[in-house]
Formats: C-alpha cells, structure tokens, sequence
C-alpha cells in the first residue's frame, strides 16, 4: 500500500516552476506569430465584417425568397455588390478614354497659344491669389525658373498621388475580398461562431463568456452599420449637391464618394478634384456653392459617424463606443474602428460585471444571519 501511494504521488506530482513558465512562453509566442501572419488579412476581415453585418437582414430576405437556398444567394450578393463596386469605376473610365482627344486638343493649344487666362476668382483670392496669379504669368514665359522654387512641394504632390492611388488600389482589392468573405460569413451564420463561444464559455463560464460575446457583437454592428450608413448618407447629400450644381456624371461620383468614406479616405479626395475642375469653367457662383457644400459633407464624415456608431451599439453607452471609435481610429487607423470598440466594449462588460459580483457579495455579508 506504501509503494503505491508514492507511485501514485510521483505519477500526479505538479509540473515545476520552470516547465510552467516555458509552456507560457511557447504559447505567448504562438499567439504572437498567429497576430502576425493574421494582420495581413485586418483590413479584409474588417470589410468582411462591415459587410456581413449591415446586409445580414436583406441576406436573410433574399435567402427566403430563393427557398432558402443561401449559396445562390450568397452568389448573387457578391455579384450585386462587387458590380456597385466597380460600376463607378468603370464609367469614370471611359469618361476619361472619351476626352483624351479634348485633352490631347487643349495641350496643342497651349503649345500655340500659350495657356489661357486665369480665372479672376482665383486671382482674387486673399493671401494666395497674388501668388497664383504670378505663377500662372511666369510659367510659359520662363518655366524652368517658376518651377525650381516649388520643386520639392511638386515632388510631394506628386508621391502623395501616386501613393493615394496605390492605396486606392490596395483597397479596391481588400474591398472586393471583403465583400466574397463576407457572403462565406452569411452562408456559415452561427455556425462561425461555435468555437469562440466555447472558448469563451470555458474561459469565464457560461453566463460571463457569453455577455462578453454579446458585448463583443454589438460593437462590432454598431461600428459596422455606423460606417456603412454614414458612407451611404455622404454618397446621397454629395449626389444632391452635384445635381444642383449640374456636374455630369453624378451617379458615379456619388458611388466614389460611397467607397472612399468607407475605406475611410474621406469624401474630399472626390469633391477637391471636381471643385478645381469646375473653377477652369469659369462657373464662378456653383464653385463657391460646391466648397460649402463639400464642407457640410466633411462635416458629416467627422461628426456623423461615431455618433450613429455608438447609437447602433445597443445595450453599450454611448460614451463607451464613442471614444472606442475615436481612440482606435487614432491608435491604429481603420480596422482600429472595430479594435477600439471591441477592447472598449469588453473592458465595460468586464468592470460592470465586476462591480455586479461585488455588490452582491457584500450584500451576502450584510444580510442577517438568523430572521425573525
């Protein structure tokens, strides 16, 4: 009997101190090197999200419709989507491939004729005007001097863009990405989510785990439907305003300003062009008309947003996804949207349900022992 109870102590001995920490280390650096070949992927998973929650209603109602057969209605969303995506892209082309023979005709008349008057607008400008004014003169009479003074600002416009572009590009493809892993996340619904609710269940216990899930979801919807909505609304208000205006092509502009606030570009990087397009028309009123306007657009980006952000949160204050969205955005860029709702979000859900079990406890120590 002895000898088996030492044979039993040795066998279920703890493992010692060091073992411990080197299994914490070989597991801190998993998740690490996991962090790292996953951070490739943020910006798609993020469109994904965006995605998947703002149209996982109408994904719902296409799916009863078609007798519930969700992979030909997964398909036909990508398609529809992908298609809106590129459509704007699309007749901007081939706006562009149409007055290249305009353009090629303006360029000779400028090799002939010099180039045209500036437009007295912009030569009254305070501060700049004198300065623009003096630019524009001296540039055909001595064009290697005008330019050499403002070599480097021109090298920076220049790269910023060519990097604009590129990054235009780059999120043009994670945008189509998005959209494809998103029709998976519609197709697998809850099933997605079945292990991150076991992890989480085994980690902080049935009750607790699946609060912070809840959290966790909200925060994402709120960020998700506060920045698709406010895309969409930028898109309206900017196709009103080029319609008053009369700017051709409106629709596509106003699909253009849908993407680049989603991506979080801004709706400047399509009002300033077609602002300064418009002033070399010589439309002098419905130029300072489209400046105010594109302010009140900005406006909306900036403000709108992380408020309807922190009202879509649901049962989560409005402070605590407002400076969630706020601070992540700050820290970390566009995917720091969702970061900073969700460390928000579950560090709310965590310090509540502490405070809960503490106040609980200590009416447990208050409560009478005996009564009556």
């Amino acid at each position: 009997m002895i000898r088996i109870n030492k044979m039993s102590e040795t066998k279920f001995q703890p493992k010692s101190i060091v073992e411990t920490i080197l299994v914490i280390l070989l597991l801190l650096g998993l998740l690490f090197a996991t962090f790292e070949v996953l951070r490739a992927f943020f910006g798609v998973l993020t469109f994904a999200l965006i995605f998947s929650v703002s149209f996982a209603t109408p994904f719902k109602k296409l799916t009863n419709i078609l007798g519930n057969r969700k992979k030909l209605a997964a398909t036909i969303y990508a398609v529809l989507l992908i298609a809106l995506v590129t459509f704007p892209f699309v007749l901007i082309v081939s706006a562009i491939s149409n007055h290249i023979k305009d353009a090629l005709t303006f360029i000779s008349n400028v090799k002939v004729n010099g180039l045209p008057p500036l437009p007295t607008w912009i030569a009254n400008l305070p501060l700049v005007g004198n300065q623009i004014n003096s630019f524009w003169n001296n540039l055909p009479v001595n064009p290697t001097e005008t330019i050499a003074p403002h070599e480097l600002q021109v090298k920076a416009a220049l790269n910023h863009v060519v990097s604009a572009g590129t990054g235009i590009i780059g999120a043009t493809i994670q945008f189509i990405l998005g959209i494809i892993i998103s029709a998976f996340f519609l197709v697998s619904g809850e099933k997605i989510l079945l292990p991150i609710k076991a992890a989480l269940k085994h980690l902080f216990g049935a009750r607790n785990g699946i609060e912070l899930l809840e959290a966790t979801g909200q925060a994402v919807k709120g960020v998700s439907i506060g920045v698709m909505g406010t895309a969409f609304f930028a898109a309206i208000i900017s196709w009103i305003g080029f319609k008053i205006a009369g700017i051709p092509f409106a629709l596509p502009l106003a699909g253009l300003v849908f993407f680049v606030t989603i991506i979080q570009i801004g709706p400047l990087l399509v009002w300033v062009p077609v602002i300064i397009w418009y002033s070399t028309l010589g439309h002098t009123g419905y130029t300072i008309f489209l400046i105010i306007y594109a302010m009140g657009v900005l406006m909306i980006d900036a403000v709108v947003k992380p408020i309807l952000i922190a009202k879509s949160g649901g049962r989560l204050p409005f402070l605590v996804l407002f400076l969630g969205v706020l601070g992540g955005l700050a820290a970390w860029g566009f995917t720091g949207m969702f970061k900073g709702a969700i460390v928000m979000a579950i560090a709310y859900t965590v310090f509540t349900k502490w405070l809960e079990n503490r106040k609980r406890e200590s009416e447990l120590e208050r409560a009478p022992i005996f009564e009556g």
